[in-house]
């Protein structure tokens, strides 16, 4: 039995302390699940190995981050809980900087964000995953592993009473009603997606959408918006738990303007050459969670109000990863 562990539980937590609190990074106590090996066996070379996992601060990338915390736990590792790190940027430089082995990301962030490209790579997820590792190996030594059929992308939103009203199923069809309908052209979103080349702009170009009105809100009350009339289109993440706890209808991207953001586990090369085995345990939890699934896991946390972790754990106790 095993028990996974926060970061200020180890040894040596005050030299770490002071190294992670440079960068932002919080110390936590205990955290309390005992795991048990399921189809998740321990493997020798692992045993007592440390491995520092991180993730973002969002619900999805949190719950991720749980379930490599309990594999790894599985297999016999012993495992430090450092998520819940505050920023991507932040959380990117603690994989780098050493600080975390582990991290989830998500192969359009890799392309866009770490690599500086403005447009995604055309020719579906296979084609993203594979320019988007190859870049951050060469250039940065970090190595992806195969990715998930977990892709949380943008979207557009709207309640599932208006997209029935106005036969709504993917964006072409909302670009067609809104040039029949110009006074409904009016979508909330955050402010970087209006901005970002493979955000807003991106649809614009793709769609067509003429003289839109944009009201711009934080991500969290966007959904609300579009669920109360305030706007009757919405940015929204494919993934998200509030999409189904407030009946929200997500527009098929049928012209692909958005890139592809499928998650994978990565890592520090060096680190993954020295611990091989680490592959194994978590590229079975990748390719066994994807987006329906991800949307209920959220919904749990964000719309029930359950405990990442909890929803994490039983999550992999109904997959007979771990007993």
């Amino acid at each position: 039995m095993h028990v996974l562990k926060k970061a200020g539980a180890l040894v040596g937590a005050a030299v770490l302390a002071g190294t992670l609190s440079a960068c932002g990074l919080d110390i936590n106590t205990s955290v309390p699940y005992s795991i048990q090996p399921g189809s998740i066996q321990p493997i020798p070379a692992l045993a007592g190995q440390r491995v520092v996992v991180g993730s973002k601060d969002f619900t999805e990338n949190i719950i991720l981050g749980y379930m490599s915390e309990m594999a790894l736990t599985a297999a016999g590792a012993d495992v430090v809980d450092l998520t819940d790190i505050k920023g991507s940027n932040s959380s990117r430089q603690a994989l780098l900087n050493g600080q975390t082995d582990v991290t989830w990301e998500y192969t359009g962030t890799g392309w866009i964000n770490y690599q500086g490209n403005e447009l995604p790579v055309p020719g579906g997820e296979k084609a993203q995953y594979e320019a988007t590792a190859k870049a951050d190996a060469e250039k940065n030594g970090v190595t992806w592993l195969n990715y998930s059929p977990l892709n949380d992308q943008y979207a557009f939103a709207t309640t599932a009473a208006y997209a029935e009203k106005n036969n709504l199923k993917t964006t072409t069809d909302l670009a067609n009603f809104l040039k029949q309908k110009p006074d409904q052209a009016r979508f909330c979103l955050e402010t970087e997606f209006t901005s970002r080349q493979d955000g807003f702009p991106a649809a614009v170009k793709a769609y067509g959408f003429q003289n839109p009105k944009i009201e711009n809100f934080g991500i969290g009350t966007i959904y609300s918006a579009v669920a109360n009339g305030t706007c009757p289109i919405g940015e929204v993440f494919t993934t998200d738990g509030r999409i189904s706890g407030l009946n929200l209808k997500v527009l098929v991207d049928d012209k692909k303007a958005f890139p592809q953001y499928n998650a994978a586990v990565t890592m520090r090369t060096d680190f993954l050459n020295a611990h091989p085995e680490i592959r194994g345990p978590m590229e079975k939890v990748a390719a066994a969670i994807d987006n329906t699934q991800m949307v209920e896991l959220c919904k749990q946390v964000d719309v029930d109000g359950k405990d990442a972790g909890t929803v994490a754990h039983d999550w992999m106790l109904k997959k007979g990863f771990i007993k």
